[in-house]
């Protein structure tokens, strides 16, 4: 009897283990399913927001756009203390120089004047009070910190030569009345204020589009995508008609193979 037993529970044994097989590759067949189905709704998502309007052209979000880490915060209010701080000091050195007419080499000059005749009564007065001495920072500029600022402002200005350039030789009629009717726009704005105010309501601007933005970003894009439809209707119906009868410069010899 007790060798029936036994040969019974070890025929019993592989059918649990077949079962259970059976139900582990299922378990598994699910998983990978949901899982496969999880990465192609990923697909369709990023798809679909690939195919949405962004304006400029925009493809990063609006902090990356900024360059990120702290400017970018800055910007966008992340710290609004900082934030608020740093537009109010912009906002009183343009009241300190444009209303109150105050000018920069004087302000320079009485700050160097006060900031010396501090520290020199301090070190002074250290050695009758029994204080430690005022600690000057040793500010050295390394020689390779400036050859990577000259190297990025030669890279840059070389960058916008070839633009101005390339506008120039007449090959792209659209990017040429582009630059034409910014200059001219920043023309006006220049002839209304001067370069301090104007580099004050650029400031200002920075503060507060790119926050505005980024809170109706989805509004702004629609709008704006209704409105560069309508552009590039009105823009082809003038190609149309005028400019594609003004002569164009030379076209760029092609590379021989």
């Amino acid at each position: 009897m007790a060798e029936l037993e036994g040969e019974r529970e070890r025929e019993r044994e592989p059918v649990a283990e077949s079962v259970e097989d059976k139900i582990t590759e299922k378990i598994d067949g699910g998983d990978s399913s949901s899982s496969s189905s999880s990465d192609s709704d990923d697909d369709k998502l990023d798809a679909v927001k690939s195919k949405v309007f962004r304006l400029f052209g925009r493809e990063k979000p609006v902090h990356k756009v900024l360059g990120g880490g702290k400017p970018a915060d800055v910007f966008l209010w992340r710290n609004k203390k900082i934030s608020a701080g740093v537009l109010g000091g912009a906002t009183a050195v343009w009241v300190f120089f444009e209303l109150l007419e105050y000018h920069l080499i004087t302000l320079l000059c009485h700050l160097s004047i006060f900031s010396l005749a501090v520290l020199f009564l301090w070190s002074n007065a250290s050695n009758f009070l029994n204080k430690p001495p005022p600690k000057i920072p040793e500010v050295i500029l390394s020689e390779k910190c400036v050859r990577e600022v000259a190297s990025e402002l030669r890279i840059e200005i070389n960058r916008g030569f070839v633009v101005l350039r390339d506008i120039a030789s007449g090959r792209d009629l659209k990017k040429f009345l582009a630059v034409i009717a910014g200059l001219w726009a920043l023309s006006l704005v220049g002839s209304c204020c001067n370069i301090l105010t104007l580099l004050y309501i650029s400031f200002v601007l920075l503060h507060t589009v790119p926050v505005l933005y980024e809170k109706y970003e989805d509004q702004v894009d629609a709008y704006s995508e209704k409105t560069w439809i309508e552009i590039k209707k009105q823009y082809a119906v003038l190609d149309e008609k005028y400019l594609s009868k003004i002569p164009k410069g030379p076209l760029k010899e092609k590379k021989k193979d």
